[in-house]
């Protein structure tokens, strides 16, 4: 067969139609059209993945399915707990299912809010999980302040900014943090390949300035205009609850179509038995004492000083309880002098990934709580990892708040006011004492994680997210 056998082409003995031209002796990934002397869909077709002459080299078949990604987030492994453990299995599971994925993420820092060691450098590039992670610097704030943590924000965002993320045909923007989102999806809207963006939203900042009162008036309005204007810039939000929708459309002026929810999963295994027996006993947790444990983050919105309340009162009485508090952040030094001679209370550095599990197991009650006004800025991660555990669970929280809905929801546990540590109290040591409820609260938050925070149906939501947004990126070619 020749270079152009219309013949043998067409199969039919009839010379093709004028204007097209097929080049044999390719595979039928390279074959190319053209028609009245134009590329067909010459977007797709003509790439280095599709004519071998651009780099000299056989190119590979790619999957019409596989779609080039940037993740852009300040949170990412090694650290623990929070949004990074999320991130990071997003990544990993995209690039599994055959996609390009290129991260551009902070230097570890979280929950400590000190960096790691061996965090040097303007910026790195390693491979965690077959995923290629390049580490930028940025300001670490001294203090829990909106100024320290807007400044940590915009040194990121300049940095992701000025920062090759690999031509990607989808840009998917973790929040927070805000500011850096808001910058990446300018950038995103005025570059000449111009990616589709989508933002994935952990926590809304404008609530959180609301409800913690950590602001005055004139900067919540700033932050809200700017979280509004970050969300509207880009073409598809994701949310991890669907109470965040409402507040998307309702305060932020997003339009509904353009929002979907995908659930945070269960990224721990189930506790063992036995493993969390041992925890327990090197601890010098005794077994006739009702052990409430507290894991994750310990920072403002989490309002802790209601648990050293409870402690305090549970010495008053003498009551066989010990509140611990396993974790780190930008409260715990402020936290450990407000409880220090409180002898039912315990602090914990984070364990490991490993650990962690047999942390959860080796307590009677699991706790989350928030400072009194916190309701509808975020769900605590953390509480995905609680259904897992098969423990009870005990939310100090706004009745009204996304917490306590997910709490109800799930079956998994009961609420108490934010503000009242006896009542806190009252409330553990009932959950500890009637076995047969802890165990059928234990139960409905296994179920719960089950039939609803499974990590295979979220990576889906998540494949079938960036696919519509490459498609969307493809009609706008």
């Amino acid at each position: 067969m020749t270079a152009v056998d219309s013949a043998s082409v067409t199969g039919s003995g009839r010379r093709p139609r004028r204007g097209a031209v097929l080049v044999g002796r390719f595979p039928a990934c390279l074959r190319i059209r053209l028609r009245y002397g134009a590329f067909e869909d010459h977007r797709r077709r003509v790439t280095r993945e599709v004519l071998p002459w651009f780099d000299g080299a056989y190119p590979r078949c790619v999957p019409e399915r596989a779609v080039r990604v940037a993740i852009l987030g300040i949170n990412y492994a090694p650290e623990p707990t929070g949004i990074a453990p999320y991130t990071t299995r997003l990544a990993a599971g995209l690039s599994t299912r055959g996609h390009d994925v290129r991260v551009l993420t902070g230097y570890a820092h979280y929950p400590q809010w000190r960096r790691y060691a061996g965090s040097v450098g303007l910026r790195s590039t390693e491979e965690v999980d077959g995923v290629r992670v390049r580490r930028l610097n940025h300001l670490l704030p001294r203090g829990p302040s909106w100024g320290g943590r807007a400044a940590m924000e915009v040194t990121f965002g300049l940095q992701l900014v000025t920062s090759g993320w690999g031509r990607p045909d989808v840009v998917l923007c973790i929040t927070p943090p805000l500011l850096a989102s808001a910058m990446a999806a300018v950038r995103s809207r005025v570059s000449w390949r111009r990616p589709s963006v989508g933002i994935l939203v952990h926590d809304l900042y404008s609530r959180g300035v609301e409800e913690t009162g950590a602001s005055s008036s004139i900067t919540a309005r700033a932050i809200r205009a700017v979280e509004s204007a970050a969300f509207r810039l880009a073409d598809d939000v994701a949310v991890i609850h669907v109470g965040f929708a409402a507040d998307l459309v309702e305060r932020l002026g997003v339009a509904p179509q353009r929002i979907r929810e995908i659930r945070n999963w269960t990224h721990v295994e189930a506790p063992n038995p036995l493993a969390s027996q041992v925890f327990r006993s090197t601890r010098g947790w005794h077994a006739d004492e009702v052990v409430v444990l507290h894991a994750g983050n310990m920072g403002h919105k989490q309002g802790l000083e209601n648990v050293v309340e409870s402690a305090r009162l549970a010495v008053g009485r003498k009551e066989r309880v010990r509140f611990v508090l396993l974790g780190d952040g930008n409260q715990r030094a402020a936290l450990e002098a407000f409880g220090e001679g409180v002898e039912t209370l315990e602090f914990l550095r984070p364990v490991s990934e490993e650990e962690y599990p047999a942390a959860l197991g080796a307590a009677d009650v699991l706790l989350v709580n928030e400072r009194p006004g916190v309701a509808h800025m975020a769900v605590p991660s953390k509480l995905t990892s609680y259904f897992r555990s098969g423990k009870p669970i005990l939310a100090a929280t706004a009745a009204d708040g996304f917490t306590a809905k997910e709490v109800t929801a799930s079956g998994a546990g009961v609420c108490v006011p934010a503000d009242r540590p006896d009542l806190l109290l009252d409330e553990a040591l009932r959950l500890a004492a009637d076995g047969p409820l802890a165990a059928r609260l234990g139960e409905a938050g296994r179920n719960y994680c089950d039939a609803l925070l499974s990590e295979t149906a979220a990576l889906d939501l998540y494949e079938r997210w960036v696919l519509d947004l490459a498609r969307l990126r493809r009609g706008r070619a």
